[in-house]
């Protein structure tokens, strides 16, 4: 099977509160899950890779073995294309969990888009976010 999976991440603070979120679609364009994430205190770039994390692991869980990844992280995107090194020691370990997670489907690729192309993602994590800054989280 083969999806476009849209995700984001967030912080309020950097580090400070976060949330990620993916949006799985299939060939029809048909949302087939949307997942947000409360995180706890992480930076941003954090709360991107586990954003993909999750993804890719629940791609996985559905059979799904083709994935066209869209962020809106230009710094991620260019870290798992290999155009930028990881230089941030606290990345590193979730970079690598990526990269063997990405490693293990049969085409994948990713892309950055601006937020604007992201938006139910986008809006699942300031929902998290909102939620949890009053109390409902």
């Amino acid at each position: 099977d083969e999806a476009q999976i849209f995700t984001d991440g967030g912080s309020r603070g950097n580090p400070g509160n976060s949330a990620c979120a993916f949006v799985i679609y299939d060939n029809n364009d048909q949302v087939v899950e949307k997942a947000g994430f409360y995180l706890g205190v992480a930076t941003s770039n954090q709360a991107e890779y586990d954003g993909i994390e999750r993804a890719l692991k629940r791609a996985q869980e559905l059979g799904i073995d083709k994935v066209s990844l869209f962020s809106d992280s230009q710094l991620v995107v260019n870290q798992l294309k290999g155009v930028y090194k990881v230089k941030n020691q606290e990345l590193a370990p979730i970079y690598h969990q990526v990269k063997k997670l990405a490693d293990s489907f049969r085409k994948i690729s990713f892309t950055h888009v601006p937020r604007e192309q992201n938006k139910m993602a986008d809006q699942e994590v300031n929902r998290i976010l909102d939620d949890h800054e009053n109390g409902i989280i």
